[in-house]
């Protein structure tokens, strides 16, 4: 009869894992770069982009790709979380700066609508792709929650109720999305402008909230009471 100790067994087991966990960063790997020939592909023959095309770029042949997607619905899904985190990561570049907040809601609408522009097509896609599935879905629940945690971070430090971070934060994607389609699709005006709207539109949003609540929201030290007395315009100077 063979005996086994048990450090033989642990070791076995470890090397399994190891094996396991190489596997799984190779497959994480490979579908990383099947999704960057996916955006190259739509980026070129845009939103009819089709598995062929995707597969040509990545230099490999279609069954290759379902070994690493379920089907196409899947890999649309990976180029969604793909533009969620670029669009989370310049979002959240610019609400962590260590600038005023009107000045964060600014930098972050140009953001958003730069990234979109330099991969329209990709966007479109995203969009219009429904048919099964919403290839946006976990990409748009992954920007509410950061968005939704780091509103609910600032509007606690300074004392303010937190309970409408969450409702806000999904208000704010869905601004995004229809903006962001609307610009692209109708181009009635430069980036800037379309951002400065989009802009507008986010920080009157919040600052209305905070201003029924007597607080002004550009204040960086902290909330402080809006008198009731002055001119409006004398209010809006404030706020700036």
């Amino acid at each position: 009869m063979t005996h086994v100790s048990e450090h033989e067994n642990s070791e076995g087991t470890d090397t399994v894992d190891r094996r396991s966990a190489r596997w799984d960063q190779h497959r994480e790997d490979r579908r990383a770069s099947l999704v960057a020939a996916a955006i190259e592909a739509i980026d070129t023959h845009g939103t009819h982009a089709s598995i062929a095309d995707i597969a040509e770029v990545a230099g490999v042949s279609k069954p290759v790709l379902y070994r690493y997607f379920e089907d196409k619905d899947d890999l649309y899904r990976a180029v969604g979380k793909w533009a969620a985190d670029e669009v989370l990561a310049v979002l959240l570049e610019a609400l962590l700066a260590d600038t005023d907040p009107r000045t964060k809601v600014n930098a972050g609408s140009e953001a958003y609508l730069r990234f979109i522009s330099s991969h329209p097509k990709v966007f479109f896609l995203l969009v219009e792709h429904r048919t099964t599935d919403d290839p946006l879905r976990d990409g748009k629940e992954l920007i509410a929650a950061a968005l939704a945690r780091t509103i609910g971070d600032y509007l606690a430090a300074r004392g303010f109720q937190t309970a409408g971070a969450e409702p806000w934060a999904h208000g704010v994607v869905g601004l995004g999305l229809a903006h962001g389609e609307w610009w692209l699709r109708r181009h009635t005006m430069s980036r800037k402008s379309a951002a400065a709207y989009l802009a507008d539109f986010i920080w009157h949003a919040f600052d209305g909230t905070a201003r029924e609540q007597g607080v002004a929201l550009a204040d960086l030290t902290g909330p402080r009471p809006i008198s009731s007395s002055g001119s409006a315009k004398t209010r809006r100077k404030e706020a700036r």
